[in-house]
């Protein structure tokens, strides 16, 4: 009999996002995902019913935001569906937290896209959410309710650390970025570097200098995301201008919009490593992309809210087996 420490049974859901994710995660727990009815009537409206009873059950709701399609209302009526259930407890596991770019109001007459849907998925009826690598730290206070913010890095550690790669320099290509950088240096055994650029509009980047010896270093940008890869080209043409020997690039979130991929390929890269919290179609992936899962880290997370234990020592056993 399953134990439920003090509530019903884990319930896991999955909208349409990324529904390879949903159902890797299911098959680590043991759990069917196919466990709702997603539909869009004639004019594009979206109906949601759970197929389970959930009275009294722990849901999970595994649905990452992007921006195209429908991802966010079709989490919202999944948490609505399930509070409407009758649901002891109703948890949105939130892969990529779409809006998150949009976090302050840093130009007159500008919506903060990250607090609104945040009180959207509030308002729905989650009672907790979990994500990974949101844009911005602070997005975890533009919730009321409990937020486990979980990290990509050591999946990205373990990989690199069995690469075997020497004369390592971890790169920065913003400000926003170098905490995660630094974190990458101490793990790997490397040196810090950072970029500073200018950004005369969104979705371009111009770089001004390198601050950082990268001459003749295997180099690692790191970043949360890679959208249409203005910034992340930028940074790999100035590095190799200045003598790096290899250029390697990670971002835990893959939009890879617009020119993206053309950029990308035709960049003097090695290889860009993401993961797999959005799904990446086939008309985006190319032969230097290399996408780890993050399956693992989701599951064991949802394992230890589900139970009631602390889910930072998630942190712990990567670091034991980094």
């Amino acid at each position: 009999m399953e134990e439920t420490f003090g509530r019903g049974p884990l319930l896991l859901l999955s909208g349409r996002a990324n529904p390879e994710l949903s159902r890797e995660i299911g098959e680590l727990l043991g759990k069917e995902t196919d466990t709702a009815t997603i539909k869009n009537f004639a004019d594009g409206e979206i109906f949601a019913r759970i197929d389970e009873n959930a009275r009294g059950r722990d849901v999970f709701i595994i649905q990452p935001t992007v921006a195209e399609g429908d991802s966010i209302m079709e989490l919202l009526l999944l948490i609505d569906a399930a509070r409407r259930a009758s649901a002891a407890r109703i948890t949105a596991v939130i892969p990529y937290y779409g809006y998150g770019r949009q976090d302050r109001k840093d130009q007159p007459r500008v919506a903060i896209g990250a607090k609104l849907v945040a009180n959207m998925i509030e308002t729905a009826g989650a009672d907790r959410v979990l994500g990974i690598d949101f844009h911005q730290h602070q997005i975890q206070g533009f919730f009321d309710i409990p937020v486990d913010h979980l990290y990509a890095a050591p999946v990205f550690t373990r990989y690199f650390l069995d690469k075997g790669l020497d004369n390592m320099v971890v790169v920065a290509p913003d400000v926003g970025s170098a905490k995660m950088a630094r974190g990458f240096a101490k793990r790997l055994g490397g040196t810090f570097a950072i970029i500073d650029k200018r950004r005369p509009d969104h979705n371009r980047a111009e770089v001004l200098s390198v601050v950082g010896d990268v001459r003749d270093r295997n180099c690692l940008i790191a970043d949360d995301m890679v959208d249409t890869a203005g910034t992340m080209t930028s940074a790999i043409h100035a590095l190799k201008e200045r003598g790096a020997r290899t250029v390697y690039a990670v971002a835990t979130h893959a939009l890879l919009s617009g020119p993206a991929v053309e950029r990308l390929s035709s960049a003097p890269l090695e290889e860009l490593v993401v993961t797999n919290t959005i799904r990446i179609p086939e008309e985006r992936r190319f032969h230097r992309l290399r996408i780890l899962s993050v399956a693992n880290l989701l599951a064991r997370a949802i394992e230890y809210t589900h139970s009631n234990d602390s889910v930072s020592q998630l942190f712990e056993i990567e670091e034991k087996d980094d």
